[in-house]
C-alpha cells in the first residue's frame, strides 16, 4: 500500500476525476488549496497592491492505494500533461507507506 497525491488548478478538477476513476482508484479524498509560485507574474506586478499575491485556486486529492492503480494514474497523468499547453501541469508524487492499522 502506497500513499498517491496528486495537485491541480482547480479548472482541471473534472479530469482528476476521471484520471482516477480509469485508474480504479475508488476511495480518495480531496481538499482545496491555494498554490503558489515565487516568479513574478503579470497579475501580481500590474495589480493596485502588488505587495499582496493571491494564489491559485487548486485541488489536492490523496488516496491510499495499490501501487498498480498508481502506475496506471501515473500513465494517465503523462498522457494528459503531454496535451496540454498550460505552465500548471497535473502533478503526482507517491509515499510508501511503512505501517498502517
Amino acid at each position: 500500500m502506497k500513499l498517491v497525491i496528486v495537485t491541480s488548478v482547480e479548472e482541471f478538477q473534472d479530469d482528476v476525476l476521471r484520471l482516477f476513476k480509469t485508474a480504479e482508484i475508488d476511495s480518495f479524498s480531496a481538499s482545496e488549496i491555494d498554490g503558489y509560485k515565487n516568479t513574478p507574474s503579470f497579475l501580481t506586478t500590474s495589480s493596485w497592491f502588488p505587495s499582496i499575491k493571491g494564489g491559485n485556486e487548486s485541488q489536492m486529492f490523496f488516496s491510499f492505494t495499490e501501487e498498480e492503480h498508481i502506475e496506471r494514474l501515473f500513465h494517465l497523468i503523462a498522457e494528459f500533461n503531454s496535451k496540454q499547453s498550460t505552465t500548471n501541469p497535473i502533478r503526482g508524487i507517491v509515499l510508501p507507506i511503512e505501517k498502517y492499522i
